[in-house]
């Protein structure tokens, strides 16, 4: 699976599709204090990025892909 969800912590890997966007919604309702870890994400599904939008949770582990650095990250990050 693209996302791995390790006790607090969702680690995104690689290319994370929208199959990963009904799990991760439920993840992030069910766990108290979240940990999201984008640094291995290389593609991001749209369902996701707004899963992760709605959570308003921060993101703990910035990606290391360019695009995503660059251009989905300022979105998550709350001024």
């Amino acid at each position: 699976m693209p996302i791995r969800f390790e006790g607090h912590t969702a680690r995104f890997e690689a290319a994370c599709s929208i199959d990963e966007a009904i799990p991760l919604a439920e993840w992030l309702c069910a766990v108290a204090e979240p940990r999201l870890d984008l640094g291995g994400c290389t593609a991001l599904h749209t369902a996701l990025l707004q899963v992760l939008l709605a959570s308003g949770r921060p993101i703990a582990v910035p990606p290391d892909d360019a695009f995503l650095k660059s251009w989905v990250l300022p979105l998550l990050v709350k001024p």
